[in-house]
């Protein structure tokens, strides 16, 4: 569904005029912020297939730090790769690499180990990896990567709309205080259950997600 599409279905569902735009008044621009607000909570409650992709970095010799181009700060790595070596990689936290940067003579070779260190001035993720590559590799960070808000009418949602629509819809009668009929609660509960709903018909495409492992 487009965003404009999204706005207009909790508009109706508040028996309120449907708009051309979302922009077209001061309501519907809340709803919008509603549906964004909702977005954001949906897409963490879930590793949603719709959000799965691959971002990849191809190393250069004698350089450890790299961004992750259009992760924008907003991902969550499932697994990494050195596509070139046909190794998974290993995380490894800051103190590890800090030690073996800075407390030894860094490692120069094939990349196994990888960590987060910032954003860059795009807003982008930046890792580090090692050892220090001693030539090009292509590194493949498999990540949920959540999306940007929606802002055109246009935009599009790639995730199961109705949990969104719902919670947005929750969110609303919060705020008004009145919808005619049903309370806030209940409408929490319903989003709640569109959300359950469709993370179980989700999950059925990663079912080994499900089960707990001892490591």
């Amino acid at each position: 569904m487009t965003y404009l599409e999204l706005v207009n279905a909790v508009l109706r569902r508040l028996r309120v005029d449907q708009v051309t735009t979302v922009a077209e008044t001061d309501y519907s621009l809340l709803i919008g912020d509603f549906i964004n607000d909702a977005k954001a909570s949906v897409e963490v409650a879930w590793d949603w297939s719709a959000l799965r992709t691959t971002l990849t970095v191809s190393t250069t010799a004698a350089i450890f730090n790299y961004a992750l181009t259009g992760s924008q700060n907003n991902i969550k790595v499932l697994d990494v790769i050195n596509d070139t070596s046909n190794s998974f990689m290993q995380y490894r936290d800051s103190h590890w690499m800090n030690n073996v940067f800075l407390n030894s003579d860094p490692a120069v070779g094939i990349p196994y180990y990888y960590s987060f260190n910032g954003v860059n001035v795009n807003g982008d993720t930046l890792v580090d990896v090692y050892p220090i590559p001693e030539g090009a590799y292509e590194l493949r960070f498999n990540v949920i990567l959540r999306n940007p808000e929606l802002v055109l009418d246009t935009d599009s949602l790639l995730i199961p709309s109705k949990p969104i629509i719902h919670l947005a819809l929750a969110l609303a009668a919060r705020e008004r205080g009145e919808t005619g009929g049903t309370t806030t609660p209940e409408y929490f509960v319903v989003a709640d259950n569109y959300l359950s709903d469709a993370i179980a018909m989700d999950a059925n495409k990663h079912p080994e997600e499900l089960i707990f492992r001892e490591v």
